[in-house]
């Protein structure tokens, strides 16, 4: 199996980021070192880093997104664990082989040409996991 890098960042889903930021950084005092919008996920971003991760603060920004819906259905809180691996590819190709229900069974580009696709919560005894090739 392809080898797991780390933990790349926990996401939490938030209601309102501002209000989050009032525990994360405020009484916490991790510091934000971005924060940015991403219109292909209908969302609103901040990273906080803990060490050689992150905390993920993820708000959506349309009603009718599918974070959103999550949000109505489960409200805020972890939302997904993200694992950086060394070949995305190789590791949805193996995961597939072994009969592991895959979100997105090609890698999805993003920022600074991150690569990511996500495994369901069916195959990982109920966490949502997305994977990274940075």
């Amino acid at each position: 199996m392809n080898q797991i890098k780390k933990i790349n960042h926990l996401a939490i889903l938030v209601e309102d980021m501002q209000d989050s930021l009032g525990f994360w950084r405020d009484a916490l005092g991790l510091e934000v070192v971005e924060q940015i919008e991403v219109p292909e996920e209908n969302a609103r971003v901040a990273f906080l880093p803990v060490g050689d991760s992150n905390i993920e603060l993820v708000q959506p920004t349309d009603s009718e997104s599918g974070l959103s819906r999550y949000l109505t259905k489960r409200g805020p809180g972890l939302h997904h664990v993200c694992l950086q691996v060394e070949d995305i590819q190789e590791t949805l190709d193996k995961l597939k082989e072994i009969g592991v229900r895959l979100i997105n069974e090609q890698p999805g580009s993003g920022e600074g040409g991150r690569k990511y696709a996500f495994i369901h919560p069916e195959s990982t005894q109920g966490v949502l996991v997305e994977l990274y090739e940075l």
